[in-house]
């Protein structure tokens, strides 16, 4: 029983790693396509959207099995936990990839407003926190975990920073208010983003460590009852 619950968390360890791929290529095509003001590379990202959910349907009913027929124990269930997490998180990250290949559409018609490097900067950083987590998490790697934890105020100050530069850009002319309200949905979506990326780092402590760190606090987790 052990050898054949540890082969099918493999197995399905091996579909959130493809699940992984594509969220990341996601995120990286449609902030692309944004700054490059490319709507057909945008649509692609709209495209295939449903290759993640079909992720991560797949990914839910293992774990729905996993409970239904297995008796993980503690270590095992912090696995299983972390992984149903992550899953989710990778939908949403999918979801958020999607509204950035929206706005990536709408402004396609429209110069590129002054502050883009701004932007670009919080897509590089976002996007490598992405990455780092991701990585933590298939390869257990705790402290590379905590070391995107302490990214996500950064990542929030860009944000509100490019919000306020938004702003006084249409203050100055109000006929880039249009180009300046997608600027701040891509802004804030790269937001949502991080922050996902920080919970799965959260899931990679969580898991490997039995520790809680979310809320900014670290406590160990009680063993699970069985």
């Amino acid at each position: 029983m052990e050898r054949h619950f540890e082969k099918e968390i493999a197995r399905v360890m091996e579909t959130l790693l493809a699940m992984a791929d594509e969220a990341e290529k996601a995120v990286k095509a449609s902030l692309q396509a944004f700054l490059a003001k490319d709507a057909a590379a945008a649509q692609s990202v709209l495209d295939n959207e449903h290759a993640i959910n079909t992720f991560e349907i797949t990914i839910d009913n293992d774990v729905v099995k996993f409970f239904a027929l297995q008796q993980p124990v503690a270590v095992d269930l912090r696995l299983v936990l972390a992984i149903q997490m992550v899953n989710n998180e990778l939908e949403r990250i999918g979801d958020h990839a999607v509204n950035i290949a929206e706005s990536a559409i709408q402004c396609s018609p429209f110069d590129p407003l002054e502050d883009l490097p701004d932007l670009f900067r919080m897509g590089e950083m976002v996007t490598t926190m992405l990455g780092n987590s991701l990585e933590s998490f298939f390869t257990k790697n705790s402290e590379l975990a905590r070391a995107q934890l302490l990214k996500d105020d950064e990542v929030d100050e860009m944000n509100r920073s490019m919000i306020l530069k938004s702003i006084d850009i249409v203050k100055k002319n109000p006929a880039l208010i249009e180009p300046a309200i997608e600027y701040i949905r891509v802004s804030k979506n790269l937001e949502r983003i991080a922050d996902l990326s920080t919970n799965i780092a959260e899931e990679e402590i969580f898991h490997d460590q039995a520790r809680m760190v979310k809320h900014h606090t670290d406590t160990t987790v009680p063993p699970f009852s069985h």
